[in-house]
């Protein structure tokens, strides 16, 4: 299974480096790609998708194996049905509100900028604006670890 880890890694290091170089390219040349690249990159994908999914079914047993310690199965504590729908309900308020935050923010930073093109002065004003649609977000993670506190 240490193999597929690998094989992701590589493929992780090979776009990242691929991206690198045309970031790094001149900016009054047009891009002029070989021939040969399209076809490496998709490669790249399927190969990186393919170890995902071989991890995903190979690595299963590793997931599910019970441990072992001088020959003795050691019995592991496993989680009930509700308690993993409680830990699952405690986590929804962070993501809704999270979600929500990404969505009042998207509107108040475009008009913060262009309040702010117009009358540099109101820069304060509109940073308190954005971090009122952040405190969306706070409100949402404190409810979970109230939640959790419960559980």
């Amino acid at each position: 299974m240490y193999w597929l880890v690998a094989l992701i890694s590589f493929a992780i290091i090979g776009l990242i480096l691929t991206g690198i170089a045309l970031e790094m390219r001149p900016a009054n040349r047009p891009l002029q790609l070989p021939r040969w690249t399209a076809p490496a990159m998709g490669t790249q994908l399927v190969v990186f998708v393919g170890a995902q999914l071989g991890l995903l079914v190979l690595g299963i047993n590793d997931a599910f194996a019970e441990e072992v310690v001088n020959g003795i199965e050691v019995d592991v504590m496993e989680i009930s049905t509700g308690m993993g729908l409680a830990i699952i309900g405690a986590g929804i308020p962070t993501a809704l509100s999270t979600i929500g935050a990404g969505i009042a923010v998207g509107p108040i930073g475009a008009a913060s900028l262009a309040a702010i093109t117009e009358k540099p002065e109101n820069l304060g004003r509109t940073l308190i604006y954005l971090g009122l649609a952040e405190g969306i977000a706070i409100y949402g993670l404190v409810v979970s670890i109230l939640l959790l506190n419960r559980i």
